[in-house]
């Protein structure tokens, strides 16, 4: 736990600003000891009390780099991927062949903007939405904080679903899948409310289990994977829009990848940020999702597989895999339900530390209050969202690629170009001070005029655009590359009239 001292002497080793030290007053929110039950529950050790404030350097001290890894691996290795993976066949209609092709182009490309700006998280000690107000400003970040927190959330109910799902596919229907919904929600939310280091510990070990889990259920479904049902080869535009939703699923990560490394030493090698969060994801992600697009092109000849589809969705199938091992096979499918929490509780991680950037004074409400709140708003929709799985995920993933890929652009143009890759021009001393911060105009015009081709160019269920019917879904290569471009003008005149960057 922080003591008063501690968050004071944070503050002005961030910069000493008036708004800094309100900040670190404020938060005596989480300080009223015997106060009430969240401030008894607040006061534990391993109970994270900052927020969204810039960790000092002298608190800067993780030198176990190769836990980043562990973490993107625990939050990427679970049913996610699998149930992603298996829309391709199921949905897109593509051959596992071409799913798998498509799969390893698009994540080796999508996967690096997550890479890149995690390296920022060490250096600037700045969460990655804190980065984002270096370029969009100290109002209008809050509009890609709220397209954030919808997207954090809606990954919530998703891994929500699916572990609810799971769980009641392996009780034989006994336990309802709303009952299996709160159930994960629940146990994330403890895991989120504690904070870094209790995240960090757990995400350590928790991949072990579910990587059992999963290498049992491939094992033991194995022989009808070659099962697969014949397809035609795919249209171009097909390719593309799958594309799409794998470009969905990995760039919003981009959005909070520094959120993770802030407490690594400020000398840690850019290489080995880089490559722990590039690896970590791109591994289990890939891996995952062909092994879901196989077990997609299978489930309509497979009759156990397809029942389980029926009743409980993409949980049922993985019951359904796992049921020859008996007793054995329901105990993995429990780990596998469970798998799912890495995921989440690192998600409303997340989460608690972009509301506090929603509206400035929400800074003074404590961080893990807010696992919480999100944990009272996920599990309501969670349980409606359940009722049509495979089209809310198809929709959810697809949607949010646009305004995600638009977001990196201006942050990655930022950082490159106008502050030439150096993180000494993030000055801790202005993160909370609109005046010393840009407009964020030049960085949100770029971003809503890139939609003028963003939307011809979408493929949705409910929409498809006049480029896309004859391209395929193209909108998020619309997004980054046309934001890229208008930024570099946009953002020459801000510093202009601003006469700063």
């Amino acid at each position: 736990m922080v003591n008063d001292d501690d968050e004071e002497k944070a503050a002005m080793d961030a910069g000493s600003t008036e708004q800094d030290v309100q900040v670190a007053e404020v938060s005596g929110l989480q300080r009223g000891a015997g106060k009430g039950l969240l401030s008894k529950l607040m006061s534990f050790r391993n109970v994270e009390a900052r927020g969204i404030q810039p960790i000092p350097i002298d608190e800067r001290t993780n030198k176990r780099t190769y836990t980043i890894f562990t973490l993107w691996f625990t939050m990427s290795l679970n049913p996610l991927p699998i149930v992603t993976g298996m829309t391709a066949t199921l949905s897109y209609g593509l051959s596992l062949r071409a799913s798998s092709l498509i799969i390893l182009f698009f994540s080796i490309l999508c996967t690096l903007p997550v890479g890149c700006l995690a390296t920022l998280g060490p250096r600037t000690g700045m969460r990655q939405m804190i980065q984002a107000r270096y370029s969009f400003g100290y109002y209008l970040v809050s509009i890609p904080v709220i397209l954030n927190l919808a997207t954090l959330t809606g990954f919530c109910i998703i891994d929500s679903v699916i572990g609810g799902q799971t769980l009641s596919a392996v009780s034989g229907g006994h336990l309802t899948p709303t009952v299996g919904i709160v159930i994960i929600a629940l146990i994330a939310m403890l895991i989120c409310f504690c904070g870094f280091k209790v995240l960090h510990q757990y995400e350590r070990f928790a991949w072990i289990p579910a990587l059992i889990a999963i290498v049992v259920a491939t094992g033991c479904g194995g022989r009808h994977l070659h099962q697969q049902v014949p397809v035609e080869a795919p249209a171009a535009a097909t390719v593309l829009s799958f594309g799409a939703l794998v470009a969905g699923f990995l760039i919003p990560w981009g959005a909070l990848s520094s959120d993770f490394a802030t407490y690594m030493e400020p000398q840690t090698p850019r290489w080995k940020v880089f490559g722990y969060t590039y690896a970590g994801l791109f591994l289990p992600t890939v891996l995952l999702m062909v092994l879901g697009a196989a077990i997609g092109g299978a489930v309509p000849n497979v009759p156990s597989w397809s029942q389980g589809n029926d009743e409980n969705s993409a949980g049922g199938v993985l019951a359904a895999m796992l049921q020859p091992a008996g007793g054995f096979g329901k105990f993995m499918v429990v780990l596998l339900s469970f798998s799912i929490l890495g995921n989440i509780a690192a998600t409303m991680y997340s989460i608690t530390l972009n509301f506090q950037l929603l509206v400035p004074w929400l800074v003074r409400i404590p961080r893990s209050l807010f696992a919480i709140v999100i944990t009272a708003i996920v599990i309501p929709i969670s349980i409606r969202a359940a009722t049509s799985f495979f089209t809310n995920l198809e929709n959810f993933i697809g949607v949010i690629g646009y305004w995600a890929s638009a977001f990196v652009a201006v942050v990655i143009t930022e950082h490159a170009w106008f502050r030439r890759g150096d993180c000494s021009t993030y000055s801790p001393s202005v993160w909370c001070d609109a005046k010393g911060l840009p407009s964020g105009i030049a960085a949100l015009a770029a971003a809503a005029c890139s939609f003028a081709l963003v939307i011809p160019s979408m493929a949705e269920v409910w929409y498809t655009g006049p480029i896309a019917l004859h391209t395929g879904d193209i909108g998020f290569e619309m997004a980054f590359i046309v934001t890229a471009l208008l930024y570099v003008p946009f953002r020459q005149l801000e510093i202009k009239l601003q006469g700063r960057q």
